[in-house]
């Protein structure tokens, strides 16, 4: 019998762990970038459509509050702090699409560049949002980790310009279980979905950088061209 390699698991008995213990902060803070990691690297390059299934639909499986938990006092553009955005926005569309649609109709007017990143389909219906926030999650799997954030952060600069663009015709807040939750109003709850783009984009820099230096370590290296250097670069 042929031993097939088995599929990475996604959220581990350690995590699990971690979420229930609670416990010493800095070794759930180990937790969580040790998982976030394990997660990216595990499913990235694979081309079983099963993995990629399952990554998408992590929160589904493990609830955004087990999620939220884990990651969500990460820093803000660790890997694991925009994991954390990242599904939590996914969720947020999925519980509520035709919201969704509609501010992001309404945004793109004002920021049509964001709009391409976003790659969402034309017209963007509630069926077109939920397939681009899906889709963009696919980008984990692919390995293109630092496009998938900016694609999510410039999908969320759409949709807080259009709440923002809205809530200043006065026009009502649109429909969904989802917005009638939000605290603080559309215009506050705009500024954070702001924010939250602003930390997915810090977070796709800092992963870029941290490429960067593992490549410029490995061309120092012995037999890499360059001299070693006598003490690590450092990451300030």
């Amino acid at each position: 019998m042929v031993d097939h390699p088995r599929r990475p698991a996604f959220l581990g008995p350690a995590a699990i762990d971690a979420v229930r213990g609670g416990g010493d902060p800095a070794l759930r803070e180990e937790a969580a970038q040790t998982t976030a990691r394990l997660i990216v690297d595990g499913a990235r390059g694979s081309d079983d459509e099963e993995v990629a299934a399952r990554l998408v639909g992590l929160a589904d499986e493990h609830g955004l509050e087990v999620l939220s938990t884990l990651w969500a006092d990460a820093p803000a553009d660790s890997l694991a702090g925009a994991l954390w955005r990242l599904f939590a926005l996914r969720q947020w569309v999925h519980a509520d699409p035709v919201g969704a649609a509609r501010e992001f109709e309404e945004g793109r007017r004002s920021v049509p560049v964001m709009e391409v990143v976003a790659g969402v389909g034309d017209p963007p219906g509630p069926d077109e949002v939920r397939r681009s926030v899906d889709a963009v999650l696919r980008g984990l799997a692919r390995g293109d980790v630092p496009t998938t954030f900016e694609r999510a952060a410039a999908f969320a600069r759409v949709v807080a310009a259009g709440r923002a663009a809205r809530a200043a015709q006065g026009l009502p807040p649109v429909t969904g279980r989802a917005t009638a939750e939000r605290p603080g109003g559309p215009t506050e709850s705009a500024v954070r979905l702001v924010r939250t783009a602003e930390q997915l984009e810090a977070a796709a820099r800092q992963v870029r950088l941290e490429r960067f230096e593992a490549s410029s370590d490995s061309s120092r290296s012995p037999g890499g061209g360059a001299p070693p250097s006598s003490s690590p670069p450092s990451r300030d």
